[in-house]
């Protein structure tokens, strides 16, 4: 089964990196402000009176003191079903079945906290998408199953590589939240086809070339994962990207809903739900991602900006001066 041993480890420290190294670091004086902020105990969160806040433990330790009904959005990124080591803590490797247990002893918890029309998004790779879905769907409406681009690695040399990741798209009820028009992509048109008289059809004639504004699928290669020039950018080794959960809290939460994860990590949903006017609470076991979720949750005060998200639209890849001349030859 699962250990998740409590952390021992040592704070982040900053080290000397190369200037065009933008990995988020903290300082002494950080460590110090920032884990003053992070709650300690349940009762500590609770007696704030208010949801916002960064826990430093088991997120089942919080359960009980979260008001039911409350969460309209449910973002689950659990350790994947795979032998590997956080920190202080560890998961190991676990049959699918027991897997599939794990993870519905879990949802059966988190279920009265969610609001009848909450969404949830589990996050997962290749093996563990099949507990996954037998787990969630004991619990909730299985929608979808989105595959996005992890390109990462070499490769193996005796396998294909492994070059996505999935995220379960399940709901509450039948009643729930989907913002299209928040989350479409814009796309450069291969085929721009004309009307008769010469006018685009269906696409935007902008300086940068033909674009259209296309539905969002299920599968989504748009996503660059976190890297040392990003911002955002922190030492967690799964981390995802802010562009990635913009797009899950646009399209499946209104502002001022409360956003959960029970999973952390450096807070990249946290902060987005911040940058997006939404309420947020992230339990992360790990005292040292707490911190760095408490820095990216300050630094969110002034910097609202997400990378791949240029005023309300997203773009195919992270390129951000394309993307702010493209949409101001489109607006």
């Amino acid at each position: 089964m699962p250990q998740r041993a409590s952390s021992n480890s040592e704070s982040p420290k900053q080290k000397k990196i190369s200037p065009r190294n933008k990995t988020l670091q903290l300082s002494e004086a950080e460590i110090a402000k920032f884990r003053s902020r992070i709650f300690k105990s349940a009762r500590q969160w609770r007696a704030k009176g208010c949801p916002n806040g960064t826990f430093n433990g088991d997120f089942l330790e919080l359960l009980p003191h979260m008001p039911e009904s409350s969460v309209s959005l449910l973002i689950l990124d659990p350790p994947y079903n795979l032998n590997k080591k956080f920190k202080g803590s560890k998961f190991s490797k676990l049959s699918e079945n027991d897997y599939e247990e794990w993870l519905s002893e879990r949802l059966a918890l988190l279920k009265p906290k969610l609001k009848l029309n909450a969404s949830i998004y589990i996050c997962g790779d290749w093996f563990s998408s099949i507990s996954i879905y037998k787990a969630a769907a004991k619990y909730f409406k299985v929608r979808n199953r989105i595959s996005w681009e992890r390109e990462k690695g070499r490769g193996a040399k005796a396998n294909w590589k492994n070059a996505t990741e999935d995220i379960w798209f399940c709901t509450m009820s039948d009643n729930y939240t989907f913002n299209l028009d928040k989350v479409k992509l814009r796309r450069k048109v291969i085929a721009p086809y004309r009307h008769t008289d010469g006018k685009p059809k269906d696409w935007d004639d902008t300086k940068s070339g033909a674009f259209r504004d296309t539905h969002p699928s299920n599968l989504w290669t748009d996503i660059s994962i976190p890297f040392w020039s990003m911002p955002e950018n922190t030492e967690h080794p799964t981390q995802k990207s802010e562009k990635l959960l913009a797009r899950l809290i646009l399209a499946s939460s209104n502002e001022g809903d409360l956003v959960f994860d029970p999973f952390l990590g450096s807070g990249s949903s946290s902060v987005v739900a911040k940058k997006l006017n939404r309420n947020y609470l992230g339990a992360e076991i790990e005292e040292s991602y707490c911190l760095l979720a408490e820095k990216r949750l300050e630094l969110a005060e002034s910097e609202k900006r997400i990378q791949g998200l240029v005023n309300g639209v997203f773009f195919e890849r992270n390129t951000l001066a394309e993307q702010l001349a493209k949409c101001k030859d489109h607006d």
